[in-house]
């Protein structure tokens, strides 16, 4: 597991960092996102399609709970586990995004990931956090 703290200084340095996210990822990337309402979860997100030239709107499928975008460079899944208990998440089978079983191969950008109950064996973990003081903070962990 490698480890590095990014310093946000406001929204688009978060939408800037998903925009360099979404130039570099490869297929098959999942991208774990946690933390507070407001910490910039989606605005993360809508920088990364923006970086996978998807020039769809971007919204938090909060109550859709999954969005697929299909006309960047990759395919793009967006979901947002906010509304669902873990027991709920796992009746999705979500972990036929990640292994490309019934979708095509793509980039999975989660919201709320921490109600996963089963976790892909490689992923990007960003812990997104705000500070009145230190301002916005990514932590991003690399698990393969």
């Amino acid at each position: 597991m490698s480890e590095r703290i990014v310093q946000l200084v406001d929204a688009n340095a978060t939408h800037e960092l998903g925009i360099d996210l979404g130039k570099s990822l490869t297929a098959g990337s999942v991208l774990l996102l946690t933390g507070e309402l407001g910490s910039g979860k989606t605005t993360l997100v809508q920088g990364l399609a923006q970086g996978m030239k998807i020039g769809d709107s971007i919204v938090s499928p909060t109550f859709t709970i999954i969005n697929e975008y299909f006309s960047g460079r990759l395919p793009l899944y967006h979901l947002d586990l906010y509304r669902l208990t873990s027991a709920e998440v796992d009746d999705l089978q979500l972990e036929s995004y990640w292994l490309g079983l019934e979708t095509e191969l793509g980039i999975v950008a989660i919201e709320w990931a921490e109600r996963l109950s089963h976790l892909p064996a490689n992923y990007l973990q960003l812990e997104l956090t705000y500070d009145r003081v230190d301002g916005r903070i990514a932590k991003i962990s690399t698990i393969s």
